[in-house]
């Protein structure tokens, strides 16, 4: 069992609707990236939070798919975010987790984003997604599912729940709150990873990208309004220590989630 998990966190402004300029932008910061073992990268990464599915869109075996698999190979490291996919004449806001052997994880976003219109343009999934990588289990969600805590509930015992958004600076302390709420709820070190600068639509975000241990203490020095990239140092040990000495796990809710 691998004690470490060594995250990248790329907090950067994206490019509207343009999926190679955003691809080289994020290459050359990930070029210079050293030691770590997961890289972040923030919701629809090659957009930014587009309803225009249609002009943007990728297949699983599209460009940005390829380039994700190129860069995790080259750098022997796995890479994490979300892309505007087609597939079966539906869109999707679709997370993937690429990983250096090219094997591919892969969560549709539960809750679209309503405020936006998202429902309209993309189809939810319906799979919650719990996968490994080093020994460690991870949940992967995106944005507007942080609103949904019974969605992202512990019940699997995973030791990393991550986020990747585009998050708006108008509601910033809502991000600021719940990704603190739900590393002490489910007792995992919480990341969320948001973008800064301004959208095609002149919505503004803030970045306020973020890592929380078991307690709730922010263990990162990622700053606000920024382009950053900053590897934390998660451990497994931490995260058994005041599980086995606090115990909260163990008196969580059973329940049956329908809808």
């Amino acid at each position: 069992m691998k004690n470490e998990l060594r995250v990248a966190v790329i907090q950067t402004d994206l490019v509207w609707e343009n999926p190679e300029a955003n691809r080289n932008n994020i290459e050359h910061k990930i070029s210079i990236l050293k030691d770590a073992d997961l890289i972040i990268l923030p919701e629809m990464f090659t957009s930014g939070f587009t309803m225009n599915a249609s002009a943007i869109a990728e297949t699983m075996n599209g460009e940005s798919i390829s380039w994700l698999k190129k860069m995790a190979k080259e750098k022997d490291i796995a890479l994490v975010g979300s892309l505007v996919i087609s597939e079966n004449g539906n869109y999707y806001n679709r997370l993937v987790f690429v990983e250096p052997s090219g094997k591919i994880t892969q969560y549709d976003k539960r809750h679209t984003f309503t405020l936006a219109g998202e429902h309209k343009v993309y189809t939810a999934g319906t799979e919650k997604v719990i996968l490994n990588y080093k020994d460690w289990t991870i949940c992967p969600l995106i944005c507007y599912d942080l609103r949904f805590p019974v969605w992202a509930r512990n019940t699997e015992d995973y030791d990393l729940l991550l986020y990747v958004a585009n998050w708006p600076k108008i509601r910033v302390d809502a991000w600021d709150a719940l990704l603190k709420a739900r590393a002490i709820e489910n007792m995992s070190y919480c990341i969320g990873v948001n973008r800064i600068g301004l959208d095609g639509n002149n919505y503004e975000y803030s970045g306020h990208s973020a890592v929380y241990n078991v307690l709730g203490h922010r263990i990162d020095t990622i700053p606000e309004n920024k382009e950053s990239i900053e590897i934390i140092t998660l451990e497994k040990a931490q995260i058994n220590k005041y599980r086995e000495k606090l115990g909260f796990l163990k008196d969580r809710d059973d329940f049956i989630l329908k809808g």
